[in-house]
């Protein structure tokens, strides 16, 4: 039995290897080029404040941005609800709300829901210019994962997510599909050592259609519609691979752990991301990152500037408060309130909080 999971572990990532053929990662002529750039931002605020660098060892609902592979080792069902201030004073903020549940030895079901608000934007129309006088419109932007993991052993967890893309306005809208897949090897006398692998943001490319595309055109002094075709866009699809270790201090009540990193971005520079938590049993976590990819340290506004406007830096934090033990879950219920920061080169940053429950 021992030799099926390693050749299923074997066989995973060897299909997580073969898409990164076609990524192309590092091509700067496809640089910024893809759409559904919704799908690159971590709504959840643990991996959030830690960079995202939990491939390898990340677990829950919190796993689902870094590895869903690391949903198998959610213990009985958990419940996340985070909010996120994008970039401060810009009025846009991330909603997310996510379910796991243990199924026993059939693995773990997940639900995530994440939606971005931009508030009410001023409508303009080529016959009428001026601010104020065609009402107003939102746009709408939501992603839909539906995830599965299972331990395939003590050692070794695997999982993928089917996510339903949708974003547009009230006239224009594109709708589109896209798959993550993962696993996770952990090892070691106190499962000290962990691996993972995870292909994210898989899946066809996307085009907006609506009326919003169509105008009103004079031909031979008739009226008729004419309408506009979008062009098609891809998905930022990425193959990430980590590890991370697990300094154990007086009985496991101090953790150090420190965890590290590589993102390689279909339509981006590659990411490399070193990362350093704190645990204090199950009371409190302290985290703090560090990403780095090509021509980061510069400015956004130079001719030859960066290509993202986070700085590299991010940090958080976990208060967890005991509500008792349950026979499906030893760790017992637990309410968990998170927060993270990261640090934008513009307009002070981005803070994440979240409340998470666990039964």
């Amino acid at each position: 039995m021992k030799n099926i999971y390693r050749i299923f572990a074997l066989f995973m990532i060897g299909v997580l290897m073969m898409p990164n053929i076609e990524l192309h990662a590092g091509n700067g002529d496809r640089r910024g080029t893809s759409g559904a750039a919704s799908l690159l931002i971590n709504p959840w605020a643990r991996s959030s404040g830690w960079g995202g660098v939990n491939t390898a060892n990340g677990t829950g609902i919190d796993a689902l941005f870094s590895n869903v592979a690391g949903l198998a080792r959610t213990k009985g069902t958990e419940a996340h609800f985070n909010y996120t201030n994008w970039l401060q004073n810009s009025g846009i903020g991330v909603s997310a709300f996510g379910v796991g549940q243990n199924l026993g030895d059939f693995g773990v079901l997940g639900l995530s829901v994440s939606s971005m608000s931009f508030g009410l934007i001023e409508r303009t129309t080529v016959n009428s210019p001026d601010l104020g006088n065609n009402g107003t419109f939102s746009i709408s932007l939501m992603n839909i994962g539906i995830s599965y993991a299972k331990a395939f052993s003590n050692t070794i967890f695997g999982g993928a997510t089917m996510k339903i893309i949708n974003e547009g306005i009230d006239n224009v809208n594109a709708t589109g599909f896209a798959i993550d897949a993962g696993v996770q090897y952990v090892t070691g006398d106190n499962y000290e050592a962990k691996f993972g692998i995870t292909l994210k943001n898989w899946g066809p490319s996307m085009s907006y259609s609506g009326d919003g595309l169509s105008t009103v055109a004079e031909y031979m002094g008739r009226s008729m519609s004419v309408e506009q075709r979008s062009a098609s866009f891809e998905l930022p699809s990425s193959l990430n691979i980590g590890a991370s270790y697990d300094f154990l201090f007086e009985e496991n009540t101090h953790r150090v752990t420190v965890a590290g990193n590589f993102a390689s971005m279909a339509f981006s520079s590659d990411q490399f991301t070193l990362g350093l938590e704190y645990g204090f049993g199950k009371i409190f976590m302290l985290r703090s990152a560090y990403t780095y990819e090509d021509k980061i340290n510069t400015s956004i506004y130079n001719e030859n500037s960066a290509e993202t406007l986070f700085s590299g830096f991010s940090a958080g934090a976990s208060i967890m408060a005991p509500l008792g033990k349950t026979k499906q879950n030893p760790d017992g219920r637990t309410l968990s309130i998170d927060y993270a920061f990261r640090l934008t080169k513009v307009m002070s940053g981005i803070h994440t909080i979240g409340l998470v429950l666990s039964l």
